[in-house]
């Protein structure tokens, strides 16, 4: 019989995103008090939120990153594995390399203000469409919220996401985001019946799979960004035709890059 396989923390995949983010320090003040509730105070979340974060990150970690003290004055408390130590030097650490690099990218003469936007360069996913963006509004919704995204020239975008996203992503109108989303969730029709609740980007089809069967279609929108999406079997579509892109909200995926 083979011998059982001890986890391993997993420091790339928890620290997929700069040290700033939320859920590190959600982390990283639980250390400091050994409170979960008191945390999410200090951090300006909900206490649902923070265990949001808390169970994120033990995902990506791969081992426990918190363990629960019973008792005490205070009825007990939380703190903070070796695992999540780790994870905490490691973010410190990735934090001061990012910002020493960025700082001597916008000091070199032919890159000069470059550095604060190559943050969005390192997010790898497989969703094609990735698409930047600015946060117009925020609106409750059915126990979620609604994100408005303003893209370059005009258009608007709607995203629906919980909650505890939008605070444990810090979202506010002004802040600059990507919006995902996985092509196979953009229909791409020439003549929609609107409204229809989705969001509706027009275009151009700038490539097309060229099938009756329907297939892959890159739509280059008014602000001239790239959109891929599907059409379902019927007339082909053709390049340079005018063409919708239809977008469910709930597939619109926020991202924060710095």
């Amino acid at each position: 019989m083979s011998a059982m396989t001890t986890p391993q923390l997993l420091l790339a995949d928890a620290l997929g995103h700069p040290s700033s983010d939320k859920r590190i320090d959600i982390l990283r003040r639980i250390g400091q008090v050994g409170s979960i509730s008191e945390a999410a105070r200090g951090a300006g979340v909900s206490y649902r939120a923070a265990w949001q974060a808390l169970d994120t990150l033990s995902n990506l970690a791969g081992l426990p990153l918190l363990e629960k003290l019973v008792g005490g004055a205070g009825g007990g408390g939380a703190r903070l594995t070796p695992a999540g130590l780790r994870l905490l030097e490691a973010a410190e650490r990735l934090n001061q390399a990012r910002t020493a690099v960025l700082a001597q990218i916008d000091a070199s003469p032919g890159l000069a203000g470059g550095g604060s936007d190559l943050s969005a360069l390192a997010l790898r996913t497989s969703m094609r469409n990735q698409l930047p963006c600015t946060v117009q509004a925020l609106k409750a919704d059915a126990g979620a919220v609604r994100v408005t995204l303003r893209l370059a020239g005009g258009a608007l975008l709607s995203a629906r996401i919980t909650r505890e996203s939008g605070e444990l992503l810090g979202l506010a109108a002004g802040l600059a985001v990507l919006a995902l989303c996985k092509a196979t969730a953009v229909s791409v029709v020439a003549h929609p019946d609107l409204p229809d609740g989705r969001n509706a980007l027009p275009g151009k089809v700038n490539r097309t799979s060229r099938s009756a069967k329907g297939g892959q279609v890159v739509l280059t929108l008014d602000s001239g960004l790239q959109l891929v999406g599907f059409t379902s079997a019927g007339p082909v579509l053709k390049v340079g035709q005018t063409a919708m892109a239809l977008i469910d909200a709930s597939a619109v995926v926020v991202a924060v890059t710095r």
